[in-house]
């Protein structure tokens, strides 16, 4: 390019590489000197070679200049506005990529991001939208003074977050996925675990506050992502009590089973424990209740009640749920969360798929949903929600939980009240009843009297009683190795589900009936009956 070319792209550039300047620029000196020096080494370039487009070569040297003045200069941040490099109604545009993309102002976005919510509503409120630190006081509704010594404090954590390189993590690029989650107790108008942790930065922010209390800025580091996104999903998981508030930020509220080599560990202990455990427990049952005739008791009443296989598929889990007496040295109260939407659980989740290599019915699990039941007048409705045999696609078991008004409406029938026709409908959707000739017959399993369910019950605990004595001191081995991985602040909440070891615990039901379906002991259900199957209608009365 020729000086003639050269000069004039310079005369154009002049006004808006010093407007440029004076806009990023404390004192108007350094504003003046940066200016002049882009000006200068620009024209010397220019004239040197051949450049195609003179002002864009212009802005990328202004850019690599106004860099080179804020790393070698010791100023205080006051006098650095905080914003991209764009220039000031120069009617000309300097290109998003040279200006905007720059590493400067990127790595000023992202340290802006990481300031309290309170410092980074100030420092946008100062420099970018130009408001006097009065205003911001009188906005914010603090005092002048502490609006300051916001500002000086933002400023200095700016600086250090400059400087700071910052270490690469795992999760960035490869975030946990839950393949499973649940909850053991009440469900809120909000439904459950599923609900609140759809999202991967939802399962992501629980994860890695599990085991270690993260501010946002922290969590944000971890996870890749700004702050502002951290803390409104920080706070509406601490609203609802899957996330506790410390002095140093966030703690998990949600037990959590990982797949590390530390899960991998536990997980074949349970694996070996529970085989074991099913095995003696389920063969001992079926044993016992050919033996005693508890399956032609007159207490027990379904319309399938000849079919064998399906009576086993109901008392055979309900018995090892509910019999013998479980020693509760922590209660449910001192365990759950209450949330604001009325649930009153423990939440839990599985981390990774891989658990598959180490739990041999890993996939059923997946599809289990279950034991769950409710009471009304001295009458129990209970029932496993879901397993791969109810013939349901999905696993959203938030409709299929058993509801009070199901129950009510059953307890009338068994009163002899005639229900309406879209009561019996409703039931009869539910797989509880079905219609012959316009008589309702019940398809669940109905336990009449207290006495036929103390016998099932009783019957389960003299099973019990042989098979836990010959696993007493894995089943030890196990629940201190499972305590000794569990964050100190959830090992209440743990040691509350362990009580439930091999009782009402949903694995050892799934253990347990694919067992027994393995031995041919169990078949599995007929379609007509997969709706129907495993729900009990019982008295409740006290075990034994």
């Amino acid at each position: 390019m020729n000086s003639a070319d050269a000069e004039k792209i310079i005369e154009k550039m002049t006004e808006p590489v010093l407007r440029f300047a004076l806009k990023h620029c404390r004192r108007i000196q350094d504003a003046e000197d940066l200016a002049q020096d882009v000006l200068c080494r620009a024209y010397a370039a220019l004239c040197r070679g051949a450049v195609e487009e003179g002002e864009k070569f212009v802005w990328t040297i202004a850019h690599n200049a106004l860099v080179n003045y804020y790393r070698g200069e010791e100023r205080r941040w006051a006098g650095i506005p905080i914003e991209d490099t764009a220039e000031l109604n120069a009617g000309v545009t300097a290109p998003d990529e040279v200006l905007i993309g720059s590493e400067m102002s990127v790595r000023l976005a992202e340290n802006i991001a990481r300031l309290s919510a309170l410092r980074r509503k100030i420092v946008v409120a100062h420099y970018y939208d130009d408001k006097p630190l009065r205003q911001i006081a009188s906005e914010c509704a603090i005092p002048l003074g502490t609006v300051k010594w916001h500002l000086f404090e933002a400023k200095r954590e700016l600086k250090g977050g400059m400087e700071k390189m910052r270490e690469p993590n795992r999760l960035k690029f490869d975030p946990v996925r839950f393949s499973l989650m649940g909850f053991s107790g009440s469900a809120g108008t909000m439904g459950g675990t599923r609900t609140f942790f759809r999202s991967t930065l939802a399962q992501n922010i629980a994860y890695c506050t599990y085991r270690k209390c993260k501010t946002a800025a922290e969590i944000a580091d971890e996870l890749g992502v700004s702050p502002v996104y951290i803390e409104s999903e920080a706070e509406f998981l601490e609203e609802y009590g899957y996330l506790l508030r410390t002095k140093g930020g966030y703690l998990s509220n949600l037990l959590i089973d990982e797949s590390d080599e530390r899960g991998e560990r536990i997980d074949r202990m349970a694996d070996e424990l529970y085989v074991k455990a099913a095995r003696s427990f389920g063969d001992e049952l079926c044993d016992s209740l050919d033996k005693n005739g508890c399956l032609r008791d007159k207490g027990i009443e379904s319309a399938w009640k000849e079919d064998k296989n399906f009576l086993l598929w109901a008392l055979i889990p309900y018995i090892a749920a509910n019999s013998g007496q479980t020693r509760e040295e922590i209660t449910f109260e001192e365990a759950a969360t209450r949330r604001i939407d009325g649930s009153h659980d423990i939440a839990y989740a599985v981390e990774g798929e891989s658990r598959s290599r180490s739990l041999r019915y890993f996939s059923s699990l997946l599809r289990w949903c279950g034991p769950s039941w409710i009471c009304h007048e001295n009458r129990m409705l209970w029932k496993c929600i879901s397993c791969e045999f109810c013939g349901k696609e999905d696993n959203d078991f938030s409709e299929d939980l058993p509801t009070t008004s199901e129950l009510k409406m059953l307890v009338r029938m068994e009163r002899g009240e005639r229900l309406s026709a879209d009561e019996y409908a409703s039931l009869a959707q539910r797989g509880f009843v079905r219609m012959e000739q316009r008589t309702p017959k019940l398809l669940i399993v109905r336990i009449k009297d207290a006495e036929t369910n103390m016998r099932l019950l009783d019957c389960g605990m003299q099973v019990r009683k042989k098979s836990e004595g010959i696993l007493t001191e894995e089943k030890e081995k196990y629940v201190r190795a499972v305590l000794a991985e569990t964050p100190v602040h959830l090992r209440r909440a743990r040691k509350f589900m362990l009580q439930y070891l091999f009782r009402a615990d949903g694995m050892f039901l799934i253990y347990l009936l694919k067992e027994l379906l393995h031995s041919g002991r169990l078949h599995p259900p007929a379609a007509m009956q997969q709706r129907s199957l495993m729900t009990v209608l019982a008295p409740i009365g006290e075990e034994n």
